[in-house]
């Protein structure tokens, strides 16, 4: 019981005590004590009635913080409901990161009424971030960045940064950058606090962070952290000039958006819908791959159904068949996930997918083998007959090797197509398997049966 309830939004089950008692005061306070993603975690976990009792209650200041924390359904309903006047105040002190998040889902009046109470430097800040892609570098960057030159020296840096006065939100290192604004690498901090206040920036700024050139895939700035061991990175346009800096928590939020949209779309859902949408919205969007599934269902049916004389002369076949195709989709989904997962990660490449195909198929065959030894076995026992066992000992073999070549193929061609094998690639999986199984069972007892 308590490891579910620690999986629970901070504060849910206390909020949802003091909605039902009605004290909105405590509700009120309950909210004023916590972080605004927490908050975002409260919203998505209440019903349509009680989210916007609670919205109403949530402090104006942390409007926006709470917005950009929000999946993008719920988040177009609540905008949907504020005043021009209460989203324009909710977006005052924002960061531009965070700014570029939310401004695609404001109404474009309160879009122009931003832009318009910013000052110009951030106005021209703003729209270069949104001049690009959602999931890309430039889309994910914070434009505010502080540069020094290479020339200077460590002092005039300092007396620089206290003339500032405030520096954006996580700051580790400054960037150094020449008079044109190209990036040249990083100064840390740590060093400009330890190191001789005499020395230049370019005796001691380090070289070896590379840019981040700014239409690069989101997917692929995450593995860049990770793989590099990143805090902050450089941001940079074609021509090499510094345009902004990424930071680990941006990479955070990409990394926990690619994790839900792996999730949902094995499934065949969005990863921002929202839990407690309206049924019709909920029953229409699922529609459309539970009938696609159905289509392939039927498509296996009429496989069994070129078979149906030898089924009736032989039932133990109609018995047996669940087996087969059962293993096989199983047998496949392993590959399949592997092979899903590898693309995400970029460890699967055309150089190295025959090798993999290989690589599966004797897997697929060394199982085969094992477990239709285990299934001819039980079935000899069950049905007493030899020639029933080592029917489905060869069908389950073909259907394990079938599935890991589909396994493998299928995500690669999906890619190709430019179809996200995460949301499509267990349906076409599934029918595979089933019309195989079936195919290779019911095709060997009508030849060896009947």
């Amino acid at each position: 019981m308590s490891e579910t309830r620690d999986q629970r939004p901070p504060g849910l089950e206390r909020l949802n005590e003091a909605l039902e008692s009605g004290t909105l005061r405590r509700v009120r306070s309950e909210l004023n004590s916590m972080h605004p993603a927490e908050i975002a975690d409260l919203l998505e976990s209440l019903p349509p009635a009680q989210r916007d009792v609670v919205w109403e209650l949530v402090d104006p200041e942390n409007d926006g913080e709470v917005l950009v924390e929000l999946n993008d359904e719920v988040r177009s309903k609540l905008v949907d409901g504020m005043e021009a006047e209460e989203l324009v105040a909710a977006t005052e002190g924002m960061d531009l990161d965070d700014l570029a998040d939310l401004v695609p889902d404001l109404p474009e009046t309160v879009t122009r009424q931003v832009l318009q109470s910013m000052d110009h430097q951030d106005r021209e800040r703003l729209r270069s971030v949104l001049g690009y892609p959602e999931d890309s570098a430039g889309g994910l960057m914070e434009p505010d960045v502080v540069t020094v030159r290479p020339d200077v020296t460590l002092e005039v840096v300092v007396r620089y940064l206290r003339m500032r006065g405030e520096l954006p939100r996580d700051t580790d290192i400054l960037f150094v950058v020449n008079r044109h604004d190209r990036y040249l690498g990083v100064l840390y901090l740590t060093t400009l606090l330890t190191e001789d206040p005499s020395r230049t920036v370019a005796e001691i700024f380090d070289t070896s962070i590379e840019g981040i050139a700014a239409t690069t895939d989101a997917a692929e700035v995450a593995k860049l952290f990770e793989t590099r061991d990143l805090v902050t990175a450089p941001v940079t346009a074609p021509d090499g000039r510094l345009v902004g800096r990424i930071t680990v928590d941006d990479v955070v939020d990409v990394i926990r958006d690619q994790a839900d949209h792996s999730i949902m779309s094995m499934a065949g859902l969005d990863e921002d819908e929202d839990m407690f949408a309206p049924v019709i919205t909920s029953s229409r969007r699922r529609a459309v791959w539970l009938g696609v599934n159905l289509a392939t269902a039927f498509f296996a049916a009429w496989v069994v159904g070129l078979f149906q004389a030898t089924i009736e002369q032989v039932v133990a076949l109609a018995v047996l068949m669940p087996i087969v195709a059962s293993m096989g989709g199983i047998a496949g989904s392993q590959t399949l996930t592997l092979m899903i997962r590898g693309l995400a990660l970029g460890q699967v490449q055309d150089s190295n997918a025959r090798w993999l195909m290989i690589r599966e198929i004797a897997v697929g065959a060394l199982n085969g083998l094992a477990w239709a030894t285990v299934v001819a076995a039980a079935t000899i026992l069950w049905f007493n007959s030899w020639m029933l066992g080592g029917i489905i000992a060869l069908a389950l073999l073909i259907n394990l090797v079938v599935a890991a070549i589909s396994g493998v193929l299928i995500p690669l061609l999906m890619k190709r197509m430019g179809i996200d094998p995460a949301l499509a690639g267990s349906v076409v999986l599934t029918t595979v398997t089933d019309a195989i199984g079936f195919l290779a069972f019911l095709g060997l007892g009508a030849l060896l049966l009947t």
